[in-house]
């Protein structure tokens, strides 16, 4: 079985060609790519391999944005540390997704499912357009609807320190207050832009310009000092350390 892993993290591909050894998947390992330029070059050089995995935030982009110059006619995988890119979109077009930090078990359904259909799968247009769709939302959506007395109002996306949820409710924190949001901390992170802000743990989610300072933290995490914490602590869980780190470095 030729496999191609497209990940820009060395730890991430190590674990996961770790995995997939103690999953007992026989495979030869045709390369790592690390950035969508790459991997553009890869293929216009290379046949396809019967399976990839690939993760959707790459050093240089998106991973879809490889599919505007490449047609992939393989079965693909996707992994991502990030659950706002339309996820049920992967499952309604046949290709499995794995969330990071990958489970084991996660991994031996996904390889499942590919040995039991060994079917040449691509993504149709209109599930890319959803796709880079939702990316869109994401870099246009400017304000916020939510509610105050008995009514609503409009808050600037930009002027929200966090947002954490608490017995199944959304809050969302500015500098001098505190409001309820009708929406679900996964739904309201897929339309957010990923540069500005970032999901530390199930939930909670911060902006840059929130963060005061960077603490080490035991078992290797980082605990925040955020402004206008409300009693809040605000611990980036261990899988996502080294995401929030690169994060913060864009």
């Amino acid at each position: 079985m030729n496999v191609l892993i497209i990940e820009d993290e060395p730890r991430a591909a190590s674990q996961l060609q770790n995995m997939l050894k103690a999953c007992s998947f026989d495979y030869t390992l045709l390369h790592i790519i690390d950035t969508v330029e790459d991997a553009i070059e890869w293929f216009k050089k290379y046949e396809v391999p019967e399976l990839i995995f690939m993760d959707i935030q790459l050093a240089d982009g998106l991973s879809f944005e490889i599919f505007h110059k490449i047609d992939i006619d393989a079965p693909i995988i996707f992994t991502t540390a990030f659950d706002q890119y339309a996820i049920q979109a992967f499952k309604v077009n046949s290709v499995d997704y794995l969330l990071k930090p990958i489970q084991k078990d996660d991994l031996k359904t996904a390889l499942y499912k590919f040995n039991k259909s060994k079917k040449q799968t691509t993504i149709e247009p209109a599930i890319l357009k959803r796709l880079l769709g939702s990316i869109q939302e994401s870099a246009e959506r400017e304000g916020l609807l939510v509610r105050e007395g008995n009514g609503f109002v409009q808050i600037k996306i930009i002027d929200f320190l966090y947002f954490y949820s608490q017995e199944s409710i959304t809050f969302g924190v500015t500098t001098s207050k505190r409001y309820i949001i009708d929406e679900s901390l996964d739904h309201l992170f897929g339309t957010l832009d990923p540069r500005q802000f970032f999901k530390i743990s199930r939930s909670q989610l911060i902006s840059k310009k929130a963060i005061q300072k960077i603490n080490p933290y035991f078992n290797h995490r980082v605990k925040l000092s955020i402004l206008n914490p409300r009693d809040q602590e605000f611990i980036v869980s261990r899988p996502k350390t080294s995401d929030f780190k690169k994060w913060l470095n864009t």
